[in-house]
């Protein structure tokens, strides 16, 4: 079954009689491709019989090239409006239920709504995200793929700490990694000394000194999937009292893992990683959630936070990345990709989490 016809069957489950995307990874995902999104508006309209576009004219000659379904068109001396109306009415004048994308602008979703008025609405999240949570084997390999790449740019950005360095030119070491293999950076957290101390440092020019913590996050995106990887480091000796903190963190990322399994709610395994952290006294300095879905976004669900009770299925992938920051001290952030299998998970990463020592 193709991911339209599953996206359909999805709907008919969930009671959905339209879904509404804008270009973004809800449309990548479920067509191979998604049109240049900007102010004007471009709608993939999905029923449960007919889809197409409402396609601003501009665009409509080079989005051509990657689909065969029906446009409805519009210029910019006419706006969107009749366009999106015809396009309503082909897929099904009189929905029960819309589900709209979440990354949809807003003037975008209330043109949607303004024309479905008193139509019940939710999010994509039930239907299209649903599906997306779940990987398949081609998923699953590319996420595999990335993975390793990321290590290679782990291992050579450690290559190349050296006292006067900054953190700047380390990532791009990992860059260049990255660009070997065919696959562009889509992030990178390098922080020394204090930096590593602040969950979502921003690289800089700092320099690396001896005796600094340094904690490496990095991901790439290669073929419409991510890696994400945190590790750390240090430029001879660790700080003082580095060594007890890595090995709670560490043991924060044994115990998550091992609560991984199908049927296990997103918030037990934050609170298997979060109880360890709490025990050895340092509760307080763990201030973000264990982890995040990973696929065709960076970032995309499940959470895994205490706030969630959404259960786990085999075939989702998630980081887990618990931490403990000390203000004016240093931070460890200690990170794995899991897939969720049928007894309980298998991380992608071949990169042991044991402190690297430059």
């Amino acid at each position: 079954m193709n991911r339209l016809d599953r996206l359909r069957a999805r709907m008919e489950a969930t009671g959905t009689d339209l879904v509404a995307l804008a270009p973004g990874a809800h449309m990548r995902w479920l067509l191979g491709f998604m049109p240049h999104p900007d102010e004007r508006a471009c709608l993939l309209l999905v029923g449960l019989d007919q889809a197409g576009f409402v396609m601003p004219a501009l665009n409509a000659g080079d989005v051509r090239q990657h689909t065969e379904l029906p446009f409805w068109e519009w210029h910019d001396a006419d706006g969107p409006g009749k366009a999106l109306g015809t396009g309503l009415e082909a897929v099904g004048s009189r929905p029960r239920r819309i589900a709209l994308d979440e990354a949809m602008r807003a003037d975008h979703a209330l043109m949607v709504l303004d024309d479905l008025p008193n139509v019940a609405h939710a999010f994509a999240n039930d239907t299209l995200g649903a599906l997306r949570m779940v990987k398949d084997a081609d998923e699953l390999a590319a996420l595999k793929e990335n993975a390793l790449i990321a290590d290679l740019a782990q291992t050579a950005l450690r290559g190349a700490i050296r006292d006067g360095t900054t953190e700047h030119a380390l990532a791009e070491v990992a860059k260049d990694v990255f660009e070997r293999h065919q696959a562009r950076t889509a992030f990178s957290i390098v922080g020394a000394g204090v930096n590593s101390s602040y969950p979502h440092h921003h690289t800089g020019d700092t320099v690396v000194r001896p005796g600094q913590a340094i904690v490496v996050d990095i991901g790439g995106y290669k073929d419409g999937y991510y890696s994400d990887i945190t590790r750390m480091a240090c430029l001879d000796e660790p700080p003082e009292g580095y060594a007890e903190v890595h090995s709670i963190v560490d043991a924060a990322v044994i115990a998550a893992l091992d609560a991984i399994r199908p049927g296990v709610e997103c918030r037990a395994v934050d609170t298997a990683a979060r109880d360890v952290i709490a025990a050895a006294g340092y509760g307080e300095y763990f201030t973000h959630r264990t982890g995040h879905g990973l696929g065709s976004e960076v970032h995309e669900p499940p959470y895994i936070s205490a706030s969630n009770p959404l259960m786990l299925e085999e075939g989702m992938v998630f980081t887990v990345e618990p931490g403990i920051y000390l203000p004016g001290r240093f931070g460890i952030r200690l990170e794995e990709v899991a897939v969720v299998t049928d007894k309980g998970c298998q991380i992608l990463s071949e990169l042991p989490r044991t402190l690297h020592v430059a």
